[in-house]
């Protein structure tokens, strides 16, 4: 699925259904990032950004924070998104991944963590990784994520 213009185009074997939910997904978080003052970045990653979506994908988002440890401690804003049910939360590095199931079986991870991971003087080995596999700034306000995605190019 590739978003074009900050939408989706049609993606080959993904039912409207899902496609329509994902889109509300991308779209309630975004609006969500950029209603927060804490948070300077939301970018959307993986197969999604890259176009290579499969029939069952997922949305991968990460989320940067001046204060990031206020969403490690509870999942108060997961609820607040109506992302689903919690299925999973693990330290990554410098991010804090939370993984969601909604009511249809859409997995949403969400990734967690302060601006330095989007550093670029140098490039994390781990945050080149996400970025070359896949990445579109969502909410970018100050331009640390174009940055970012240009200094991985």
């Amino acid at each position: 699925m590739k978003l074009h213009g900050g939408r989706f185009a049609d993606p080959a074997g993904v039912s409207p259904e899902r496609e329509a939910e994902m889109r509300r997904v991308v779209d309630r978080v975004t609006r969500w990032a950029g209603n927060r003052s804490d948070v300077v970045g939301l970018l959307l990653v993986g197969s999604i950004a890259r176009g290579g979506a499969r029939p069952d994908p997922d949305v991968d988002l990460v989320v940067l924070s001046t204060a990031p440890a206020r969403y490690a401690e509870d999942d108060g804003w997961g609820r607040e998104l109506a992302l689903g049910e919690v299925a999973r939360v693990r330290e990554r590095g410098p991010v804090t991944e939370w993984r969601y199931v909604t009511a249809s079986g859409l997995e949403v991870e969400v990734g967690v963590g302060s601006a330095h991971w989007a550093r670029t003087d140098p490039v994390d080995a781990g945050t080149r990784r996400v970025i070359t596999d896949g990445a579109r700034p969502l909410y970018d306000p100050a331009g640390i994520l174009g940055a970012l995605i240009q200094a991985c190019g």
